[in-house]
């Protein structure tokens, strides 16, 4: 085994111990509105739920390269509100051009460079992506920050979905089809992966190990 540091190395390395590790990752698709009301929308791929009850899932942006927080933080530490948009395959390429290297200015409006539609949401104030198969509406819960104000630092926001959307051949009895939602997942560098080999386990019973 290769024993590594990640206390004394770079945070660059770490990260891609990171992205290269924790895989595949759902990729959130966030939509927010400044208090100024200029839009954003913005892809994080450290993305994950949290509890049913309430409802509250998560997502980790990390600071820009100059050390500042993203756009999508700032709006929704001053609105408390943003829409979560899972990515179909069909999105995967407007999703991907409002990522570049370097980053989007503040006043460039993503959804105009995506060619995406904003639909109204119900209860908050930032658009939903017509075109995304499932959209989640949330309330700010909280906002932690991790490290220093500086590049490698990050966040994590905490968001009660108050209301969802779903298309209307992807939630069928309760639950969701996967081969309808044909969401696409991060993976390290440039890959992504699509969620089409998929095997069934069913869980065990304790009486089946312990003999």
């Amino acid at each position: 085994m290769i024993d590594l540091n990640t206390q004394t190395q770079s945070w660059t390395d770490n990260y891609k111990l990171l992205v290269g590790t924790i895989v595949p990752r759902p990729i959130a698709f966030v939509s927010t509105v400044s208090a100024e009301g200029v839009r954003n929308l913005a892809a994080f791929s450290f993305f994950n739920g949290v509890c049913p009850k309430p409802f509250i899932v998560s997502f980790a942006p990390m600071r820009r390269m100059d050390g500042g927080k993203k756009d999508t933080v700032r709006n929704i530490e001053e609105t408390g509100e943003f829409v979560i948009n899972v990515v179909s395959e069909e999105m995967a390429k407007p999703m991907n051009s409002t990522s570049p290297t370097p980053e989007f200015d503040p006043d460039v409006d993503e959804w105009v460079v995506s060619g995406l539609t904003p639909e109204p949401s119900t209860l908050v104030t930032p658009s939903r992506v017509a075109e995304s198969p499932v959209q989640m509406e949330c309330k700010l819960v909280q906002v932690i920050d991790f490290g220093p104000a500086e590049a490698g630092a990050g966040s994590i926001v905490l968001g009660e979905v108050v209301r969802m959307h779903l298309r209307e051949d992807v939630y069928q009895n309760g639950h969701v089809d996967p081969d309808l939602l044909r969401p696409i997942a991060r993976m390290a560098g440039n890959d992504y992966a699509r969620v089409t080999d998929r095997f069934q386990m069913a869980r065990s019973k304790p009486e089946e190990w312990l003999k």
